[in-house]
């Protein structure tokens, strides 16, 4: 079944360090244990986000790299509870 999903779209500069770092304090701030305990009681059990590129074509995920420093495609993803 189909779901409807909040889908935000944060423009974090064009460096890529700094877009990391950027990335982990905003994700940081959501999975506290006040904002953990708002999602349970909401019915969320997990999350999934990813750090793109604008110029990647690809749906890459920029905080998940190999040692070849190649990136996934996968969404790093939280699970609540």
């Amino acid at each position: 079944m189909s779901q409807y999903r909040l889908f935000i779209d944060i423009p974090l500069g064009t460096n890529e360090e700094e877009a990391v770092a950027k990335t982990y304090t905003l994700i940081g701030k959501y999975t506290n244990d006040v904002q953990t305990r708002l999602m349970e009681s909401m019915g969320i059990e997990q999350f999934n986000y990813r750090l793109g590129y604008d110029d990647d074509r690809q749906r890459s995920n920029y905080l998940d790299k190999n040692e070849n420093d190649h990136v996934s495609n996968k969404k790093t993803r939280i699970e609540i509870g």
